[in-house]
Parts: C-alpha cells; structure tokens; sequence
C-alpha cells in the first residue's frame, strides 16, 4: 500500500515546514491529486487520518483538490477527458496521447499558526 508512505511523506513535509517557521501545529494542507497519479483516493483518505495521529497536523484540515484527467492526441491533436491512463482519442483511436493534466499528486499550500 504506497498510499501510507505516500501519506507519510506528505506529513513529514508539511512538519518540516512548520518547524523551520517555529510553528506548533499546521492549520491547514491543501493539496492537488489527480486522478491519473496511480493513488487510490480512498485509501490516501485513510492512510492521511493514519499518519496525522500525533503530529502537527492532527487537527489540520485537509482540503483535496481532484484534478481529472486531460490528454491530447500525438497523431490529431484532439484534447479529451481521460478516465484512465490507456484512453484512446475519441476521434481517430489512436493511443499515442500525451496527457496533459491528472498525474499531478502534490502538496499545494501548508497553513502554519
């Protein structure tokens, strides 16, 4: 499950940012996934709740931004919605797409008292 190390990760960030600012607590994390980044939402959901448990963002609120997927065809250069990674461009079925947006996992802004 690379959703905890992932949540981890995220945790230790946000802790080393609020420390290097001589903070007690985060208030709040922002961040943006996409749909396309490989991360079961669900379960980063409960890897996070996990991985707060006694740190400085125990009583952050978490805001997620989902970001859905967007590619573009290499052949046509059609730009569509893409649901998963292997989506084939709705106008001449080529899957020689370049995505354009929805692997994006990333911590986008900590808010520290």
């Amino acid at each position: 499950m690379h959703e905890m190390s992932i949540a981890q990760s995220i945790v230790e960030l946000a802790e080393e940012q609020a420390r290097s600012r001589h903070s007690e607590a985060v208030e709040e994390l922002e961040l943006e996934i996409g749909r396309l980044a490989g991360v079961e939402l669900h379960t980063l959901d409960f890897a996070l709740e996990s991985a707060v448990k006694g740190s400085l963002l125990e009583h952050a609120s978490i805001v997620r931004h989902i970001i859905d997927g967007e590619g573009m065809c290499t052949g046509c250069g059609q730009t569509f919605p893409m649901e998963t990674l292997f989506t084939p461009c709705p106008a001449c079925g080529s899957y020689c797409v370049k995505i354009i947006k929805g692997k994006e996992l990333r911590v986008k802004s900590i808010v520290i008292k």
